[in-house]
Order: structure tokens, then C-alpha cells, then sequence
């Protein structure tokens, strides 16, 4: 199969809607010598193209090859400069930064009292929304401006906007540390994962401590908050404390509740915060919380004021049903979870461009699991295939053996027993050869090596027997996340008891929920 041409400006007209298009044909028509111009009639190819194809382009009368680069170099910037104009893209950073250049031109007039009177009031407003960096470049043109012409309006004008400056500077600094930090643990976490024994966990704690700036909570502002917050959360993620993940996710999503304007300025990060406390409230398996906080954030990404940006509505999309499935995971309820999965097929259809295929591949081993867990196996391995199949995908090594795992199982409880043998010998081969196993997954794969040779009146003592041995594992805080991507001691639980996987699930949650409430 051939590769398929990416191209920048290929991907920016396939991107625009159809109100977007209108206005940039409106944009770019506002002179009449535009209409015919060559920029537009290559917008227009491409808008037909269902790929990128520059041979197909060249058949175009008026477009050459040598003239091609420098085209779409042009369309590229009247596509941007068309966007930058709509309304829908507006928003309070373009404010400021359109202020700031009215008030740089002014300067350069020598119009300075004008310009200094536009920086004041844009001042005011970055300061309002938390835009600390423009709001220093705004202050550093102020104090250009006023070394050059002296207002004298203000004695102490000098004075005063030095401090400003210190000031802000030493935020900027802070929010700069900390979203490094952020940034730094995030990394740590891509390429190690979390950590699985106490040696990891000084390593983490001590590399997270040494980086940390000392700070005091009220003398800092919402955006430096929100990396304390978000550096706090990641570093608990890391060494599995899910408990604190909860209560730093929590303060942070309490910030944009207590900020609502930052919701629509910041929807991005206040999409993020929401989902690393429902991750959380699913890791602690308090479903009353975490039913409540779903339902808070599907009414506000409803809300009329909510941005509709198609990178904020995709994440919307991801976050919001990637929980829903999760909340008829804890629930038990899986059976009623599958009227979801026509509406996630058809917003993956939606937004296959804007998410990226590891999450697809997430989605799908959900659906797996609620196929499994409600007794229909063949659709389990249908989804699971999906997964083990995509031989071009980098996936997370841990969702790959769930998958595996999950594959066998599924196999086996729907009595394919012609493909168990194979089954068993490629995910024993598939696990020999991850790094850094849980002791949950060597158990596994001792079990699994074992599988074939077990005689069928013997398979619920080797159940009973592999059933104890992971109970151990259940508690230990290195181990425990395991659980969570398969259930596997719930389906032990069902083989031995004779129960099915909803019943002892469902068990299972009023018990937690009882045990939460004495906390």
C-alpha cells in the first residue's frame, strides 16, 4: 500500500468548515484581482482532493512546479490570517496581543501618550486572565516608552513599574519551574512507567523534591496554582498514591470552578484537570464521587459558552465516554454499557484526525472488556483483534499484554479450543519478552505456561490455586493498578463460585461503598 503525502497545507484547508471556507473566499475576494489570483484557484484543488496528490495538482492550467513551494506558502498565511479574523477564534490572548501590536505601532509614530494609555488598560486586562508573560512584555514597552518621554504624571512612574516587573518576573519564574517539573515527571513516565518497587520510588521522590521551588499557596496566582497542582498530581501518579492524585485533581478542577471565566480561556487544561480526578476516583473505585463529577462535567462541556474548537471538542468526546465505560466498569453494569458503543465508533469516525490511535486503541479494549464482561466473548475477541493485529502501532507494552491476556481468556470461556494451544504459545512468547514484568504478570504467565497441560476436572483447583496467589498481590500499592486494566480475580472468582462477573462486581462495589463512607 502507498504512503500517502502529508502536506501542511493540505491538512489546514481539510481542517476548515464550511463557515470557515465561506469566510476565507469572502477574505480573500475583498480585492477583485484576488478572484482569479493562483492561490485560490490551488485552494480549491485541494479543497476537492480527497488526498494529497501534487501530480494531480500539476494537471491545473496557470499552477508550475518551480511556483508551487512559494503557492502554498502564500495560501498557508491567507488561510491563517482568514482564521486569525473570525470571530469563533477569538479570544481574550488575541485581544492582548492585537493591543500590543496598536500600541508598538503607535510607539514607533512617536504617538507615545497614546501608546502608553493602549499598554495601561491591556495591562489591566492581561493581569485579569492570568497572561503573566504578555503582561511583562507590556510593562518592558512601558519602560521603553517612559525612558524615552517623560509623562511626569506619576513621580514615581520609574519605581513603579520596576516593581511590577520584579514581580511578575519572579511568577513567570515559578510557573516556568514548575511546568518544567511537569513536564520532566511526564516524561519519566513515557519511558518507564510507574514505579514498581521502593528503590523507584526514592529515586522519584528525591528527583521531585530537589526540583520543587519553595512557594507560599496565597502568594501566587491561578496559573502558577495550577502547576503546583499539576506537578503534585503527575509525581502521584508516579508512585501510585492515587489518593493524593485525587485530592491535588480536585484542587485543581476546584480552580477553574472558582474561576469560571479560566473555563472558557483555558478550556484545554480545565478538560485535563477534570479527567486525571475521574482517572483517580476510578483507581480509589468511589463511584459516588466519581458519578458526580461526570455529570458536572458533561453539563458544562454542554453549556452554550463551552468552546466548540474541534481540538476542545474531540478531547471533550475522548474524556467524557473513555469515563462513561469506566463507570459501568465499577458499576458492574455491562450489559447496559454497550448502547455506548455505537456512539463511540461514531465519534472516533468524527474525530480520527484530531485523536491520536493509542487512545483508539484504548477505546477498543474497553468496548473488549464490556463485551467480556457481559458474557458475549466472540465480540470481545472481534474488538481485541482490532488491537493485537495493528502491527504499525507504538502502544504502551502493558495495554498490549492486557490485551493478549484478556484474548486468551476470552478464548477459552467461549470454548475455542482449536486456537488455544496457538494462543497459549504466542502471548507466553509475547510476555518472555516485556521488560520489566509485575509479579502479577509473571504469575500469569506461569498459569498460562501450564494451561495446556491441565486436565478440564482439574482446571478450578489451578483457578483456586492462581486465585490466591494474585489475592496476595492485590494489596501490595506496586501491584495493585494491575487489577485494573483486567479484572482477572473477579473472572477467577466467577469460575470457582459459579457467579457471573456483573454479581460479584456489583458486590464488590457496595462493600467499597461502605468502607467509604466510614472514610
Amino acid at each position: 500500500m502507498p504512503k500517502v503525502q502529508k502536506d501542511n497545507v493540505f491538512d489546514l484547508v481539510k481542517s476548515l468548515s464550511k463557515s470557515e471556507k465561506r469566510q476565507f473566499r469572502l477574505y480573500a475576494g475583498r480585492l477583485g484581482v484576488n478572484e482569479e489570483a493562483k492561490f485560490m484557484a490551488l485552494f480549491d484543488i485541494l479543497e476537492k482532493l480527497s488526498d494529497y496528490d501534487e501530480d494531480e495538482i500539476l494537471k491545473f492550467k496557470g499552477i508550475k512546479k518551480k511556483q508551487l513551494s512559494n503557492l502554498k506558502a502564500h495560501l498557508y498565511k491567507q488561510i491563517l490570517i482568514s482564521l486569525r479574523l473570525n470571530p469563533i477564534h477569538q479570544n481574550v490572548r488575541l485581544q492582548i496581543r492585537e493591543q500590543l501590536d496598536f500600541a508598538t505601532i503607535l510607539y514607533h509614530k512617536g504617538l507615545y501618550n497614546q501608546s502608553l494609555k493602549i499598554l495601561d488598560k491591556v495591562k489591566a486586562l492581561a493581569l485579569l486572565n492570568e497572561e503573566k508573560n504578555m503582561a511583562y512584555e507590556i510593562i518592558e514597552l512601558e519602560k521603553v516608552i517612559e525612558s524615552q518621554y517623560i509623562t511626569r504624571s506619576i513621580s514615581n512612574r520609574a519605581d513603579e513599574l520596576t516593581i511590577e516587573a520584579k514581580n511578575i518576573s519572579k511568577l513567570n519564574v515559578i510557573a516556568s519551574k514548575l511546568s518544567n517539573l511537569s513536564l520532566q515527571l511526564y516524561g519519566i513516565f513515557l519511558k518507564k512507567g510507574y514505579v514498581k518497587n521502593d528503590e523507584e520510588y526514592q529515586v522519584i521522590t528525591k528527583y521531585f523534591k530537589a526540583r520543587l521551588p519553595k512557594i507560599k499557596i496565597g502568594e501566587i496566582g491561578f496559573r502558577e496554582k495550577l502547576w503546583w497542582y499539576n506537578a503534585h498530581l503527575w509525581y502521584s501518579f508516579l508512585v501510585q498514591d492515587f489518593l493524593s492524585c485525587y485530592r491535588y485533581a480536585l484542587k485543581w478542577t476546584d480552580l477553574f470552578h472558582n474561576n469560571p471565566n479560566m473555563i472558557v480561556l483555558n478550556p484545554i487544561f480545565f478538560l485535563r484537570g477534570e479527567q486525571y480526578l475521574l482517572e483517580a476516583l476510578f483507581f480509589i473505585g468511589d463511584i459516588q464521587r466519581f458519578r458526580e463529577s461526570l455529570s458536572k462535567l458533561e453539563a458544562i462541556v454542554n453549556r452554550n459558552d463551552f468552546p466548540v474548537r474541534e481540538n476542545v471538542q474531540s478531547l471533550a468526546f475522548l474524556y467524557r465516554y473513555s469515563h462513561k465505560l469506566n463507570l459501568h466498569f465499577m458499576e458492574g453494569t455491562f450489559e447496559e454499557g454497550t448502547h455506548l458503543v455505537p456512539e463511540v465508533i461514531k465519534g472516533i469516525k468524527t474525530y480520527e484526525n484530531k485523536i491520536d490511535e493509542h487512545h483508539i486503541m484504548i477505546f477498543y479494549y474497553k468496548i473488549a472488556c464490556l463485551y467480556f464482561g457481559m458474557g458475549d466473548n466472540k465480540q470481545c475477541i472481534a474488538y481485541l483483534d482490532k488491537i493485537i493485529s495493528n502491527k504499525s502501532l507504538e502502544m504502551r507494552e502493558d495495554l498490549l499484554c492486557y490485551s493478549r491476556i484478556l484474548n486468551l481468556v476470552a478464548h477459552y470461556e467461549a470454548g475455542e479450543d482449536y486456537h488455544l494451544e496457538r494462543l497459549i504459545k504466542s502471548t507466553y512468547k509475547f510476555l518472555l519478552k516485556m521488560e520489566d514484568l509485575y509479579q502479577v504478570q509473571k504469575e500469569m504467565i506461569k498459569f498460562l505456561k501450564n494451561l495446556g497441560d491441565i486436565f478440564p476436572h482439574e482446571i478450578k483447583n489451578e483457578f483456586k490455586k492462581l486465585h490466591a496467589k494474585l489475592k496476595e498481590l492485590e494489596s501490595d500499592p506496586y501491584e495493585r493498578r494491575s487489577f485494573l486494566y483486567l479484572d482477572i480475580l473477579t473472572w477467577l472468582e466467577s469460575n470457582i463460585e459459579g457467579r457471573s462477573i456483573p454479581e460479584i462486581i456489583q458486590v464488590k462495589a457496595g462493600a467499597k461503598k461502605e468502607i467509604l463512607k466510614k472514610h
